[in-house]
């Protein structure tokens, strides 16, 4: 792999990141404000938006442990995107579709994430 495709594939990743948390806030707005869902759509947004955030500051880690700690959070975060996007269907049932989307982005994220930890330990055993 050159270095241009690793800056690439980091761009896309960064940008990917970016774009789910563009479309959390688009979707928060489809929802309804009510006392079951406010605290829900607080959540989503913290947690959906803060995958892109902390992917930037693993891009900016100061050691290789400090970008799995990072990523870590990236995966941590989109697992609980999950979670919130789950609590929406239950609260507006006719977000399923929708919902529906972005759940599975945020599931392979956090495939993704889970993906880079794992490579990261096994170089870690490796040395």
């Amino acid at each position: 792999m050159t270095n241009g495709q690793m800056t690439k594939n980091k761009y896309d990743l960064e940008e990917r990141t970016a774009k789910f948390g563009e479309e959390i806030l688009r979707f928060v707005k489809s929802i309804p404000r009510r006392v079951d869902t406010l605290p829900i759509i607080s959540q989503l947004v913290r947690a959906g938006t803060s995958v892109g955030a902390n992917y930037c500051e693993a891009d900016d880690a100061e050691s290789r442990q400090d970008f799995k700690h990072k990523i870590g959070i990236c995966k941590k975060e989109a697992r609980e995107t999950k979670h919130w996007l789950r609590m929406v269907v239950v609260a507006v049932p006719e977000s399923k579709i929708e919902a529906g989307i972005l759940w599975q982005e945020a599931k392979e994220l956090n495939l993704i994430f889970n993906s880079i930890i794992n490579k990261i330990t096994r170089k870690q055993l490796d040395i």
